[in-house]
């Protein structure tokens, strides 16, 4: 089990402070998600899911969540979920974001990230992550693909 999940699921046994615990402790390990206040409301292996409450902080000028916020928690789902299911002795790096923005994000939005097992487990380097966004509706506003690049790890 990766380090992220073991602590994911240490700190998800405390009510209500685990997962936020973990979502602040992950915005202070990559500090560029600290911007979007991600909630962390699941994650293992090939899935993880992110929430973005709709707050003035990550609005456009039409009172929107922003592209970019939502871009933002895309990615910070597919760290997590990479971290969570990448196989021991090997690394990944984004390459890649492919994004289509689908309507308008005029509430909360919940990051998916998924892949399927076996994406991991062959020599192909080339891993898409499904990626979308949805309002508490049911309403997808950004679906697409980040690309990872997945490598042996160098020995040492």
């Amino acid at each position: 089990m990766s380090q992220i999940q073991s602590v994911y699921d240490a700190l998800s046994k405390v009510p209500v402070l685990g997962p936020h615990l973990f979502s602040v402790g992950f915005a202070q390990k990559a500090p560029y998600f600290a911007s979007i206040r991600p909630h962390f409301v699941a994650l293992r292996p090939n899935y993880a899911a992110v929430r973005i409450r709709k707050r003035r902080g990550v609005q456009n000028h039409l009172g929107t969540v922003h592209a970019i916020a939502l871009c933002n928690g895309l990615e910070a789902a597919m760290g997590a979920m990479a971290e969570a299911t990448v196989p021991a002795g090997k690394r990944w790096i984004p390459k890649g974001m492919e994004v289509r923005y689908t309507a308008k994000a005029d509430d909360d939005v919940l990051c998916i990230a998924e892949t399927d097992p076996a994406q991991w487990s062959g020599d192909d380097p080339d891993v898409g992550v499904r990626v979308w966004g949805v309002k508490p509706d049911g309403t997808v506003v950004i679906e697409g693909v980040i690309r990872l690049w997945v490598t042996r790890k160098p020995s040492r």
